[in-house]
């Protein structure tokens, strides 16, 4: 395995300035994002598609450091049935086109999530549907069958076509694939391109075990996410594990996401890629780094020492 760091972790340097500062980190790539939720700090989608000169200097800028291009990251929510959704639909179209000018073979994205039905215009994230109310089931049925898998197979399509060869699905909440169940829901209807952006952080707070999901994930594991989360004592006890502070309410929140090594500490980190590893995976481990205890600068070092102990090379 090789460790590679989200680009928007680094947001607010300059793009060469970012590249110097991985490198010094010890660093070996870079998750590039393109669009999305994210506002692209290092990459011009438009510019680079237009010009070959433009791209040739954006991939000398990266290989000339000695440092790969680990994916395109273009995380948003492209089943939206309104004006984001289109805006994401658009970044989506634009990152498999310029990663296939680039010769990236993959993408790490959101399934996206679309509404309860064809009459509403907020997306719905439906996680219970036992037998009360007996109406949710048929929400969740036109969600994947009207518009996750049609719209789906029509990407997989086209990126087959971009030369293309992965998707990596972040097992993000609010999105119709957030575990491993839902992700094999989709892989099943689309083929083997999709698979799931592996990141701890989220299934630890929903209550899974990483480790578990790794194995159960096997060859489906396309991308793994350096990333950790801290239930917090005394608080996760009391109102349970579903929150809605926001997140920079660090002190009050029933859980946190927290630099690698400050939720789960490193034996658990080594076990985790261990499983990972047996499981057939062998590619890059990116660091996001999305505390808010502490420093951006304090975040990444730590995570990037614990990560360094801890992936299978």
């Amino acid at each position: 395995m090789k460790l590679s760091i989200c680009t928007d972790s680094l947001g607010n340097l300059p793009f060469e300035k970012m590249l110097d500062t991985v490198c010094e980190l010890g660093v070996e790539g870079v998750e590039m994002t393109v669009g999305g939720w994210s506002s692209a700090p290092h990459i011009n989608a438009d510019e680079l598609l237009d010009s070959d000169a433009k791209r040739r200097q954006f991939l000398q800028a990266i290989e000339s450091r000695g440092l790969g291009i680990a994916a395109l990251n273009v995380s948003g929510n492209p089943l939206d049935p309104g004006a984001l959704g289109a805006k994401h639909k658009a970044d989506t179209e634009k990152t498999i086109q310029l990663a296939g000018l680039l010769g990236v073979k993959k993408i790490v994205m959101m399934s996206g999530l679309p509404p309860a039905s064809a009459e509403d215009r907020i997306p719905n994230w439906i996680t219970y549907t036992v037998s009360w109310p007996p109406t949710l089931k048929d929400c969740l049925d036109y969600q994947w069958n009207d518009v996750a898998i049609p719209y789906w197979q029509g990407l997989v399509s086209r990126a087959k076509e971009c030369g293309v060869e992965k998707f990596a699905l972040e097992n993000f909440s609010s999105m119709l694939v957030w575990n491993p169940e839902t992700l094999f829901r989709l892989r099943d209807a689309v083929g083997p391109m999709v698979g799931l952006n592996l990141d701890p952080s989220h299934l630890l707070w929903m209550g899974a075990d990483p480790i578990a999901s790794a194995r159960a994930l096997g060859d489906a594991i396309h991308h793994v996410h350096g990333k950790d989360a801290r239930l917090e004592r005394g608080k996760v006890d009391v109102n349970g594990l579903l929150e809605f502070k926001p997140v920079e309410d660090v002190a009050n929140r029933a859980w946190n996401y927290v630099a690698v090594g400050c939720g789960q500490d490193l034996q658990w980190w080594k076990e985790f890629f261990s499983v990972v590893r047996m499981m057939g995976y062998n590619d890059w481990v990116s660091l996001e780094m999305e505390d808010l205890t502490m420093s951006v600068e304090a975040g990444i070092k730590t995570s990037v020492s614990a990560l360094q102990q801890s992936i299978s090379r």
